[in-house]
């Protein structure tokens, strides 16, 4: 396998885990906080018993996680691609969060945003056929 296509290929499998654990362990994050209830006061037993919530619920830590995995992959790309082909190449996430939104959060996806997400993946498909790394390592 020649150079360009080996870092091609990571560069392509980190977007990749990129684009699904950001808006996973965002989804997650944000199905275990509904779980756990909005914060109704700020007296010191309330903080307590709602960070208590928090940090003992199994879909927030998934959702941590899940964020840790988007950051190390963040990262790892960004060591050897441009940031000008990273960022753009991972908004594919706008898609994946709208999807999981609608069927883990049953939040209701409005055409509007569909054409406007379908608009934003188009230009991923043009950032994602130019090269990764435009600069001398």
């Amino acid at each position: 396998m020649k150079p360009e296509a080996g870092l091609r290929f990571k560069t392509y499998l980190l977007l990749f885990l990129m684009v699904v654990f950001g808006p996973l362990g965002d989804v997650l994050l944000s199905k275990g906080m509904k779980r756990i209830g909005t914060l109704t006061s700020w007296g010191p037993l309330d903080l307590l018993r709602f960070f208590e919530n928090t940090f003992t619920s199994v879909v927030v830590w998934f959702g941590i996680g899940s964020l840790l995995s988007f950051f190390i992959a963040y990262i790892l790309v960004l060591s050897w691609a441009d940031y000008s082909y990273v960022q753009p190449a991972s908004s594919a996430a706008y898609g994946v969060v709208a999807l999981l939104g609608y069927l883990i959060l049953r939040e209701t996806v409005t055409p509007m945003r569909w054409a406007g997400i379908l608009i934003i993946c188009l230009g991923v498909f043009i950032v994602g056929h130019t090269l990764p790394r435009t600069t001398e390592p």
